[in-house]
């Protein structure tokens, strides 16, 4: 026997219930998965590039260290030059998650959370006062708990 399930409408609250019913029926809000997927589409290929070349400078140290050894400048040789870039390369990414994120994730996470939080009564309450109140919740900050300006 199979069962279908339809997804929510975006606009459609949580169902009431605990905290914890709410957050398995917000699994299959289309926002959510649409959030997941662009997470992935992120994540998923940075992290294959950045273990691809960082693999690349472990077998190089292992199998290549002639080429390694090879001085650009100075005492600096490319075993450096590779090295140093590793650090470049992760603080790169780590800039560049931060603003796909603000940009492409937070916003859509924000509302979500939002609405899992404020509940059924919440939800209504949240309608009556109209768009541009703050509720507190979706103006936290998710790495500091403070407030944003």
């Amino acid at each position: 026997m199979t069962t279908t399930h339809t997804a929510p409408e975006a606009t459609d609250p949580p169902p009431g219930g605990d905290l914890r019913s709410r957050s398995v029926t917000m699994h299959e809000d289309p926002r959510f998965i649409d959030l997941r997927c662009r997470l992935v589409r992120f994540v998923a290929p940075m992290s294959i590039a950045f273990m691809a070349w960082y693999l690349l400078y472990v077998i190089m140290s292992a199998f290549a260290r002639d080429v390694l050894a090879v001085t650009v400048v100075g005492n600096v040789n490319l075993a450096l030059v590779f090295g140093v870039l590793q650090f470049v390369t992760t603080f790169g990414i780590a800039v560049w998650y931060a603003r796909y994120a603000g940009r492409r994730l937070d916003p859509l996470a924000d509302e979500l959370r939002g609405e899992l939080e404020a509940g059924p009564a919440g939800a209504a309450d949240g309608a009556e006062r109209g768009p541009g109140t703050d509720t507190g919740t979706a103006a936290r900050s998710t790495d500091s708990g403070e407030a944003r300006p």
